[in-house]
C-alpha cells in the first residue's frame, strides 16, 4: 500500500473527529481529475471517501457542492455527495471526507440501448434540468445565459488553438457552429457540468446517485450529454435523449441534439487541455492524433449546422377546372338573315271582336260610377281635351249613353277605337352604313 492512501486516511481522522479507520484503499483516477481519492472503512463498518483537492478550484468546489446538495436534498430523487468534514493539509491542499454514494458506477461503453439504466438516466437529467435555477444562484455557482455560454466556449476554443494541436479544419467547423446564432436560442438550465465514467451510480436498474459536481452551473443542457455522446453507443445515447425529452416539463429546444454533438467534439479539446495542463506529453500526442482523425471524418460533414431555410414562395391560386372538350359535330349552325326593310315594325297582337278590350291589359281596373260597367284599358296618355271624347266613346260602345243608336254605328265606332288601340309602333332602324369607317 502506498503512503499516499495512508496519508489520506490520517487526514480523514483530522477532518472528522472520532473517526477510526481500520482499512484504506486508494482509487485510480483519470488524468486531469480534480481530486486524489481513497476509501476508508471505520471500526463501526462505515465507508467514507476521502478527497484531496489538486487545485484551488477543486477545493472551493467541495464547499459549493455541499451547499448545493443541502438545497437540492428535497428536490431531487437521487443522492449527491455530502460532506462529513474537511481539513487543510500542511502543503495547503484541502482534504474533504464525504459519504460513499450508494449503487454501482456505470461506464459509458457498457450502457445498453433501450435499457432501464439508459431510460432512468434520461429521467434523472430531466429532473435536474427542471430544477429552479435560483437554487444554483443561492449556492454561489456560476450562471450563464445562452449567449454568454457561447462566448465562453469561443474563448476556450481560442486557447486550444494557441497550443497548435487543433487542426484548422476543426477550428473552422467549430467556429461556424459557435457563430450560428440560431443554435444558441435556448433557455439555460441547472446542469451537472459533465458526467464522466463512474459518475452515474445505479441500483436495480435505477439511477440512485450522481457524483463529481465540480462543473455544476446554469448553462447549456447539452453539456451533460457530451461525454455520453462521445463514448457510449449511438443507440444508447438515443435512448437517453428520448427518455430525457419525454420527461422534461418543457419540450427541449430544436437544436439540442446538434449542440450535443458539438459539445462531444469540443470535449476532445477539453481533454487535450487537461493533458497539457498535467504536462503529460504522451497523452497530449494521443489526444492530438484523435483530433486529426476527427478532422478527416468530418471534412464534408455539415450536421452541426441547421439546414438552410427554404425560401418562401408566393402562393398561387388554384387552377380553374379544365373545360370539357367540345366536339365540332355538336355545334349547331344558325343562319342569320339580314332584313332589307329600313324600318322594323313591332305590332301588338289584335284581340278577337268578342273579347273585351280591357281584359287584355295588365293595368289595374278602374271602377266606373255606380251603376256602370268597369272599364280597364291601357291606352296612350291623352290630353284633357281628348279625355271626354274617349270616355263618351267607351260609354257608347257599352250602350250606356244612347241605347237607341244604330247597331252598325256602334260597331263602327268600336272598330275605330280598336284600331286606335292597336296602332302599329314604328321604330327607326339605324343605318348600318352610318358608322362605317
Amino acid at each position: 500500500m502506498s503512503s499516499r492512501p495512508l496519508a489520506l486516511a490520517a487526514l480523514a481522522t483530522a477532518a472528522v473527529p472520532g473517526l477510526r479507520p481500520v482499512q484504506v484503499q486508494g482509487l485510480a483516477v483519470r488524468p486531469g481529475a480534480p481530486y486524489q481519492l481513497a476509501v476508508v472503512t471505520t471500526d463501526d463498518d462505515r465507508r467514507l471517501q476521502v478527497r484531496s483537492a489538486r487545485t484551488t478550484a477543486a477545493a472551493a468546489a467541495l464547499d459549493q457542492t455541499e451547499r448545493l446538495a443541502t438545497l437540492l436534498a428535497k428536490r431531487l430523487t437521487f443522492a449527491m455527495p455530502r460532506l462529513v468534514g474537511s481539513v487543510t493539509a500542511r502543503d495547503g491542499s484541502t482534504v474533504g471526507v464525504v459519504h460513499l454514494l450508494p449503487g454501482s458506477p456505470v461506464t459509458w461503453r457498457d450502457l445498453q440501448p433501450r435499457s432501464e439504466e439508459a431510460r432512468s438516466l434520461g429521467r434523472c437529467l430531466a429532473e435536474l434540468h427542471d430544477t429552479d435555477p435560483r437554487v444554483y444562484d443561492e449556492a454561489g455557482l456560476p450562471s450563464y445565459d445562452a449567449d454568454s455560454y457561447r462566448s465562453r466556449r469561443l474563448a476556450e476554443l481560442d486557447r486550444a488553438a494557441s497550443t497548435g494541436h487543433v487542426p484548422p479544419g476543426l477550428l473552422n467547423r467549430w467556429e461556424r457552429a459557435l457563430e450560428e446564432v440560431s443554435l444558441w436560442r435556448f433557455a439555460t438550465t441547472p446542469t451537472h457540468g459533465g458526467l464522466h465514467d463512474g459518475d452515474v451510480r445505479v441500483a436495480d436498474g435505477e439511477v440512485v446517485a450522481l457524483d463529481s459536481w465540480e462543473g455544476a452551473a446554469v448553462s447549456d443542457p447539452a453539456a451533460d450529454f457530451a461525454l455520453l455522446s462521445l463514448m457510449a453507443a449511438p443507440d444508447a445515447v438515443d435512448t437517453v435523449v428520448e427518455s430525457y425529452a419525454q420527461s422534461r416539463r418543457e419540450r427541449p429546444d430544436t437544436h439540442l441534439e446538434r449542440r450535443i454533438r458539438l459539445a462531444a467534439e469540443l470535449r476532445r479539446v477539453t481533454l487535450l487541455m487537461e493533458a497539457a495542463a498535467a504536462e503529460d506529453d504522451p497523452l497530449v500526442d494521443r489526444r492530438a492524433a484523435a483530433l486529426r482523425r476527427l478532422e478527416e471524418r468530418t471534412a464534408d460533414d455539415e450536421s452541426l449546422l441547421p439546414p438552410p431555410v427554404a425560401r418562401r414562395t408566393t402562393a398561387t391560386a388554384p387552377a380553374a377546372p379544365a373545360e370539357p372538350a367540345v366536339d365540332p359535330a355538336d355545334i349547331e349552325v344558325v343562319t342569320v338573315r339580314e332584313s332589307n326593310d329600313e324600318d322594323e315594325t313591332l305590332e301588338i297582337p289584335q284581340m278577337d271582336d268578342e273579347e273585351d278590350v280591357d281584359s287584355s291589359r295588365s293595368a289595374p281596373d278602374v271602377s266606373a260610377a255606380p251603376g256602370s260597367t268597369a272599364v280597364s284599358a291601357a291606352l296612350p296618355e291623352a290630353s284633357p281635351a281628348d279625355s271626354a271624347t274617349t270616355s263618351s266613346d267607351v260609354g257608347t260602345i257599352h250602350g250606356q249613353d244612347d241605347a237607341d243608336d244604330d247597331p252598325h254605328d256602334i260597331r263602327r265606332r268600336r272598330d275605330d277605337l280598336r284600331d286606335a288601340v292597336t296602332e302599329p309602333i314604328r321604330r327607326d332602324r339605324s343605318d348600318p352604313d352610318a358608322h362605317a369607317g
